[in-house]
């Protein structure tokens, strides 16, 4: 007889039940924050083995851990359960946000586990961008904190509206009911203006268990609920059908030539086979053919799910571009208002170009304005000209091309975007978008008849910008001078743009901030862009000291036409020289922010000449900048005495 089938079918059918009553759960995304060594991490750890979801073997290993790294003597450190990195175990810290499941007969979580401290708040940003709760965890003993303020903050830029306010290690002060009270009544004084929905106080001890899943019988005085209770009974916004349809393209699916279909996950809304939906950039209007998973077609998906739709029409749908419902289109515009949490020890400067990626598109922005800072203590508005690390600001940005977004208040999806640094790839920056600027739809680019071949030919020439750039003294002016006038002498149309000269003019108003220098640069740049669109050859000699400012100008040139020249000269040399008598003073203090001495120079990484001066002479080098000029055709060289087009 055989009895293993029956006891496979009735394991199977055991499976089946246990996943359905799983299916019918909520799930709760939560994140814990707040300062250094609140707790975090252990209560997590402790949230876990009270619940016992800790396997033996997990259990065995923690408790060798907890010997080797752990801060609590002889008892288990449940911190080490979720910080995972040898940096933080020997720290004590967490560094990377770490995401655990678990589930109780009531509900499913899904917790962040995020840092405190303040050189990593852009990880705690990332664990509150999907979060619908937050525990912002406060040491008894400390009260509350700046980065108990700055984490709340970015809690409620980043649309969390419930918090639990878990005033951890209450042992340590003798269960003080006092105590509690007044760090209760501080939060909810600076917190009030937030936003939240719900404030929830609770007095625990993460180590000792007290509060966490029970009610502790050290403080009878409190008659709240155990956090783990909360957890399971705090209501949760469910998924908003009736929100606008939403579905941000990740990748446009072509296994063969009789399938042709659009994948991602649906942002908001609804989708079903027969709906019309319209592409948001273009406007062209489709209707839904099909809804289809790796399962099978579906009559139906909602938000959250990730399917592929086939389109009625052949319509034009890249990566980056959303299919929307026709009746409530999103914001297509290339320039809109933001709040930005700068995550980088490089400062966030004006002017400054960045690549912004959003949930799927990513376009090339500068930030235009900086309209103000935001205070953490008070949330108050500081005019700034720059965000340091980890600080909030209001800004208005302008992208290469525009992009589809609703306002992060009505949609997190669709209204959020990172910036990437452009020469590293790091990411600096964390938005969420406001509104669009009216700016953006009214100002559109006018058709001319003249176009920039036209005036090149005209000229008999081809427009290009010659970037010297080089320490002060370098010899850029005398060089680019010089140059010019050979190219005169042979009928050339040409500009010089110097620095030294445009300050007194267009860049009157700047100084030799950061800032400022970043500004001057953008200026230069787009006048020089004008020149060259009016075929000149222009001329430019900055110090221009910022790669990225250099980078930023050549992108806004055709290619070939940004010829970028080194002129390299030793600092020693050029404060030998000392033209002006700027180094003497600069190395006296006298004049800050003077590039080589207290202000960085950045030099080219591969310009498309290096110049190197010493021991060489003014028409030598000039020669060499001619040479350059044929070599990329705008200028030829038909015999050695003769230099033409």
């Amino acid at each position: 007889m055989n009895t293993i089938a029956p006891i496979e079918a009735s394991a199977a059918e055991e499976i089946r039940a246990y996943m359905a009553e799983q299916e019918k759960k909520s799930l709760l995304r939560f994140l814990t924050c707040g300062s250094v060594d609140d707790g975090k991490s252990t209560l997590i750890g402790r949230l876990l083995y009270d619940t016992k979801l800790i396997f033996e073997d997990q259990l065995a290993a923690l408790q060798n851990d907890s010997r080797k790294h752990g801060t609590n003597g002889e008892d288990i450190d449940f911190a080490l359960l979720v910080d995972g990195l040898e940096a933080e175990r020997e720290q004590g810290i967490t560094i990377d946000v770490a995401y655990r499941f678990f589930s109780t007969p009531k509900r499913k979580f899904i917790v962040a586990d995020t840092p405190g401290h303040e050189q990593y708040t852009r990880n705690m940003a990332t664990g509150a961008s999907t979060a619908d709760l937050a525990i912002v965890l406060v040491d008894a003993r400390q009260g509350i904190l700046r980065q108990t303020r700055r984490h709340s903050f970015i809690a409620s830029l980043l649309g969390i509206r419930n918090i639990v306010l878990a005033v951890n290690k209450i042992d340590l002060v003798d269960y003080s009911q006092a105590i509690f009270d007044k760090i209760v009544a501080d939060y909810q004084e600076f917190a009030s203006s937030l936003g939240f929905l719900s404030i929830q106080p609770i007095p625990l001890s993460a180590r000792f268990g007290d509060n966490v899943i029970s009610a502790s019988v050290n403080m009878p005085w409190y008659k709240g609920p155990a956090l783990l209770e909360h957890l399971e009974t705090v209501p949760l916004a469910d998924a908003d059908q009736d929100r606008p349809f939403r579905f941000p393209v990740q990748y446009v699916n072509r296994p063969n030539l009789d399938f042709r279909g659009f994948s991602g996950t649906i942002a908001s809304g609804t989708v079903a086979p027969g709906d019309e939906v319209v592409v948001a950039k273009s406007g062209k209007a489709s209707r839904v053919k099909r809804v289809v998973t790796l399962d099978g077609d579906l009559d139906r998906a909602v938000e959250g799910q990730a399917v592929t739709l086939v389109l009625e029409d052949e319509v034009e749908v890249s990566r980056g571009n959303m299919l929307v419902a026709p009746g409530a289109r999103p914001e297509v515009a290339d320039q809109f208002a933001a709040h930005l949490v700068w995550f980088s020890e490089h400062a966030l400067i004006p002017g400054r170009s960045y690549i912004l990626r959003t949930e799927t598109d990513q376009a090339t922005a500068t930030i235009t304005d900086l309209k103000y800072r935001i205070d953490i203590n008070t949330f108050g508005q500081e005019a700034a000209k720059s965000l340091d690390l980890n600080e909030v600001g209001v800004v208005n940005i302008s992208a290469q091309e525009p992009i589809a977004f609703d306002p992060y208040k009505s949609n997190r999806s669709t209204g959020s975007f990172i910036l990437i640094d452009r020469i590293t790839n790091a990411t600096v920056g964390a938005g969420m978008i406001d509104f669009g600027l009216r700016r953006a739809s009214n100002v559109h680019w006018q058709a001319l008849d003249v176009s920039k071949e036209s005036r090149a030919n005209q000229k008999n020439q081809k427009p290009a910008v010659l970037w010297f750039t080089g320490l002060s003294g370098s010899g850029k002016s005398t060089i680019a001078n010089l140059v010019e006038k050979r190219l005169s002498s042979l009928g050339k149309h040409t500009y010089i743009l110097d620095g030294d000269n445009v300050r007194h003019g267009l860049n009157r108003d700047l100084g030799f901030t950061e800032e400022d220098r970043v500004e001057n640069i953008r200026r230069v740049g787009e006048v020089a862009k004008l020149m060259a669109d009016a075929g000149l050859i222009v001329l430019v000699s900055f110090i221009s000291p910022f790669r990225s400012e250099r980078r930023m100008v050549r992108e806004l040139l055709a290619d070939g036409e940004f010829l970028e020249v080194f002129v390299d000269t030793p600092f020693e040399e050029c404060a030998r020289r000392d033209p002006k008598g700027l180094y003497a003073k600069a190395l006296r203090g006298e004049i800050k922010n003077f590039t080589g001495v207290d202000s960085p120079y950045e030099p080219p990484e591969s310009p498309e000449l290096h110049l190197r001066t010493v021991g060489r002479t003014t028409e030598e080098l000039a020669s060499e900048v001619e040479k350059l000029l044929t070599d990329h055709g705008i200028i030829f060289n038909y015999d050695q005495s003769s230099w033409s087009i």
